[in-house]
């Protein structure tokens, strides 16, 4: 199970992992880097614009089932590109700065897109890339790469939005700040479309030789073959635990402003550590899960998000205590991005076979991926209704709850792989 030349192996991963954030950079990042500006020049309340991501969600559910099918069926690079370019496409209506109502209709539609035509193709090239012995390092590279092109994009469109803003933010009238982002919308749409451009004639990967009875086998048949291995099982409970405490990172900043005092620009540099800390960790775990079993750090993973979790739920970090603050930081994060790292670099681990790697992604992704619908909301009635550092205990506990279940799925996995 090889890509086509030894040479490119490096080059092929590098594409991967600019693909697998550039089509996530319209429906999300510009959203999350300008949210004061996208919510002004949309016109549009926190819980309006949080509606929109729930639209997405509910259609990258049924996306994420059906989609690994179609991804055992077409090349992965064919699929990645013409999602990179629809979904660009769709940058060009955002540019246009449409109502709330096509607003909607357009987050839908990206859920299309980034999920139905390119989810299940990345993952299954990214297996395909990281071959018998490097299931670790090629998940590790994908995850942290991706967190590392994030801040980059994040970094361009800042400069690329502060060139076009002659005075300061504050001096500036809303169709100036509109004018602005609109560069902003459509520079990252034209990179979204190159990056496709590359998908398509340069991601070519050789994929094992499959028989034709497995090449043949009904599309019903497959969902019955993933349904019936106990690793698809607890892979859904696995990804679904780590990606609540994945949401949970949203929070950082918040909690540092909101309990530690920070300033906005202060508690803003927070989240940015997080950025950087995600690369580190997800290079770092990947090549050592490759010298042991990825099972066995994911296990770890979730006991330092638990560590992490409570230091933080049990209340006391107090407002001049800002090395704990930090340091609870880095752990808690340290384990919800080596579990983010792993939880798909261990399916050569459960025994699930290549030829139906999409579909078992799919139908594991249709679970593990429920916290987009559920988890923010979940989040915002928490703190909300308890206001301040009651809030954060809660939310943080909960936290520690989902990754005491996936430790206990992550064990069980690790028991059952060995065996």
């Amino acid at each position: 199970m090889n890509v086509t030349g030894k040479k490119n192996r490096w080059y092929i991963i590098v594409l991967l992992i600019v693909a697998g954030e550039s089509v996530f950079i319209l429906p999300f990042v510009l959203a999350r880097i300008f949210r004061p500006t996208f919510l002004a020049a949309f016109v549009l309340t926190n819980l309006q614009l949080g509606y929109c991501f729930s639209i997405y969600g509910f259609v990258a559910l049924a996306s994420y089932l059906f989609g690994g099918v179609i991804a055992d069926k077409i090349q992965p690079r064919k699929l990645m590109a013409i999602a990179l370019w629809l979904t660009a496409l769709g940058g060009l209506v955002l540019a246009s700065y449409p109502n709330y109502t096509t607003l909607k209709v357009l987050y839908g539609y990206w859920g299309f897109t980034t999920i139905f035509l390119f989810w299940a193709a990345m993952i299954k090239a990214t297996r395909i890339w990281g071959g018998t012995t490097s299931q670790g390092k090629a998940f590790g590279f994908l995850d942290g790469g991706r967190g590392l092109v994030a801040a980059l994009f994040g970094s361009l469109g800042v400069l690329i939005f502060s060139f076009f803003i002659d005075a300061e933010i504050a001096e500036t009238s809303i169709t100036q700040r509109e004018e602005a982002f609109s560069y902003v919308i459509l520079v990252s749409s034209a990179i979204v479309a190159v990056v496709g451009i590359f998908v398509y004639f340069l991601l070519k990967l050789k994929e094992v030789e499959v028989s034709e009875e497995i090449k043949n086998i009904h599309t019903k048949e497959n969902f019955r073959k993933v349904l019936k291995l106990p690793a698809v099982w607890l892979l859904m409970i696995i990804i679904l635990c780590a990606y609540v405490g994945y949401k949970i990172t949203d929070v950082f900043s918040l909690y540092a402003s909101d309990v530690m005092g920070y300033s906005e620009v202060d508690a803003a540099k927070t989240g940015t550590y997080l950025l950087y800390i995600r690369p580190v960790v997800g290079l770092l775990i990947g090549f050592l899960a490759d010298r042991s079993r990825p099972s066995v750090y994911l296990v770890g993973g979730f006991a330092f998000s638990i560590i992490g979790s409570l230091i933080y739920a049990s209340g006391i970090i107090g407002p001049d205590m800002n090395f704990v603050f930090l340091m609870s930081i880095f752990i808690t994060a340290l384990g919800i991005y080596s579990a983010r790292v792993l939880y798909f670099a261990v399916l050569r681990e459960g025994k699930i076979p290549l030829a139906i790697t999409g579909t078992a992604v799919g139908v594991i992704s249709f679970i593990g991926y429920t916290p987009d619908i559920f988890a923010g909301p979940m989040m915002g009635v928490l703190l909300d209704d308890y206001p301040g550092e009651l809030g954060h205990q809660y939310v943080f506990l909960i936290l520690a709850i989902f990754a005491l279940v996936g430790l206990v799925a992550s064990f069980i996995f690790m028991r059952l792989a060995r065996r």
